[in-house]
């Protein structure tokens, strides 16, 4: 084996680890994407509770569960 320095050596691993890591530094969310992310979700759940808990959502799922029940007794 041919005489090689520790930087040689060290450059050549890491351009290995590189290659079979993908080197894609953009590949995840960063804190402030997943701040938005977590906003939107939150947002969206306000906005269906709301819908869930209007008096025409909740007579149209008590008249569903009502039939549903009285087909299965």
């Amino acid at each position: 084996m041919e005489n090689m320095s520790i930087n040689t050596v060290g450059a050549g691993l890491r351009r290995r680890m590189q290659t079979v890591a993908g080197n894609d530094r953009e590949a995840g969310m960063a804190t402030s994407e997943y701040a938005v992310g977590i906003l939107a979700a939150v947002s969206f759940a306000v906005v269906l509770i709301a819908i869930v808990k209007s008096a025409a959502v909740k007579s149209a799922l008590t008249g569903i569960i009502t039939s549903a029940l009285s087909v299965a007794g």
